[in-house]
């Protein structure tokens, strides 16, 4: 299954491709897509198409992008917002499923804990993936989050293929646990 993990940004979108077989995680392709010193509008239309490349030329078989959140400026949430919105607008224009993912999930998927640094995640990126070097911040956030997909994936479908099951026993789950 080839994974891909896109960390959304105005001005620069980190993404990255990973493969997995098993427990067996492989690194295809990461980097950045950088937009203009335009207005919005430009902006977003750089996010949407070369996203959309990033899917043609790798074809993968999932996507995850990590979700925005919320800054002590407003605007500038509203913003990362809709850079994240055209991401994801290329990635369902492909027919890919997209799985969504805290940055806090992803530090704890990749690190061990939700507080690491920059420099934490992409040392282990590098390790996880077995890179020759450190790949660059926003790089390793999109292949931080493909890592996240790809060790959450078997869960949540496990997890799927087992609720048709529990509702039927009357089962549900709220608040993180299951209630009869």
């Amino acid at each position: 299954m080839k994974i891909l993990g896109i960390d959304p940004g105005l001005r620069i979108t980190g993404f990255g491709v990973i493969h997995k077989e098993g427990n067996k995680l492989t690194y295809i392709a990461s980097g950045t897509i950088k937009t203009p010193d335009a207005d919005l509008p430009q902006r977003l239309k750089t996010i949407l198409a070369s996203v959309g490349e990033v899917v043609q030329t790798y074809r993968p078989d999932c996507a995850a992008i990590e979700k925005v959140f919320v800054n002590v400026n407003p605007q500038s949430t509203l913003l990362l917002g809709q850079a994240r919105g055209a991401a994801i607008c290329a990635l369902v224009a492909a027919d890919l499923l997209v799985a969504e993912y805290t940055a806090l999930q992803v530090k704890k998927a990749v690190v061990g804990h939700g507080q690491a640094q920059k420099q934490q995640m992409q040392d282990m990126v590098q390790r996880l993936l077995q890179l020759p070097g450190v790949p660059g911040k926003d790089a390793a956030d999109a292949l931080g989050v493909a890592i996240c997909h790809a060790n959450n994936r078997d869960v949540l479908s496990v997890l799927g293929s087992m609720s048709p099951d529990l509702v039927k026993k009357g089962l549900r789950v709220r608040n993180g646990r299951l209630i009869g």
